[in-house]
């Protein structure tokens, strides 16, 4: 099981890589409340996603959260890092994110 410290971390670099990906590809219209909940660890994380980039992270739950990525602490961190793959992690239900169909959309393309 990941530590909430390395959750925080896989957090974070998620956020700079995707803050590459906004300048590389130009800003994604979405302005959207974000959580991210640890299910193993009884722990969240929230922020929000300002044209394509993540910010404002910081620890604790987002109940009125616009997306909300809900997952293990391991497979946040082999997500991020890339050895999972987000298709299938949803497929076996080992993450589920709840978003309008639109912002599903759009999340794609962050990816």
């Amino acid at each position: 099981m990941a530590s909430v410290d390395e959750c925080r971390q896989a957090l974070q670099e998620l956020a700079a890589r995707l803050d590459q990906h906004a300048e590389a590809q130009g800003r994604i219209d979405l302005d959207r409340t974000l959580a991210c909940r640890l299910t193993d660890l009884g722990t969240a994380f929230h922020g929000r996603i300002e044209g394509g980039r993540l910010v404002g992270l910081t620890d604790g739950d987002d109940p009125a959260a616009k997306i909300a990525l809900n997952t293990s602490s391991d497979d946040l961190v082999a997500l991020v890092h890339g050895q999972l793959d987000i298709a299938k992690a949803l497929g076996a239900r080992r993450v589920s994110i709840k978003a309008n169909p639109f912002d599903l959309m759009k999340l794609r393309k962050l990816l």
